[in-house]
């Protein structure tokens, strides 16, 4: 069933993600068209991006409520404006964007298999953004296999 492969191959290439503010754009298709131009066949594909008020998520892409559900309980654990935040710097959302990025993560690891990322049937990779303004933000992709 399983078997070791040497890792003799790598690839990397960045994007950028334009986002139109608070919310989740997906990035499914930007991250399949590296890993196929890769030439990987069997192995990884780490997406990172260099952000701290932006994160990386692997869920749901059928249903945007899914989505609207997350935003909603996020917002509920970590709100603009809390007064428990002294870093304001570049408004009420600058702080809890910190937070929500350091929660979700900035980074995520897919196995590649037939040249192609390998998610689940209801499963897509976002970038979610977490500050209110629309932002570019920059996503590497890394490839490693054989």
């Amino acid at each position: 069933m399983s078997r070791s492969v040497p890792a003799d191959h790598a690839g990397q290439h960045g994007f950028t993600v334009h986002t139109r503010g608070r919310g989740f754009t997906e990035i499914t298709d930007k991250v399949a068209d590296v890993v196929a131009a890769s030439g990987v066949q069997l192995g990884i594909a780490h997406v990172f991006t260099a952000h701290t008020s932006c994160s990386l998520l692997l869920s749901e892409n059928a249903d945007p409520t899914v989505r609207e559900d997350l935003e909603r309980w996020l917002a509920r654990a970590v709100p603009d404006g809390d007064a428990i935040f002294r870093h304001d710097a570049e408004g009420p959302d600058d702080m809890p964007a910190h937070v929500r990025a350091v929660l979700t993560g900035v980074s995520l690891v897919v196995p590649v298999h037939g040249g192609k990322p390998q998610l689940g049937t209801w499963q897509g990779l976002f970038l979610w953004e977490h500050r209110r303004d629309p932002h570019q933000r920059k996503v590497t992709v890394t490839v490693l296999g054989h």
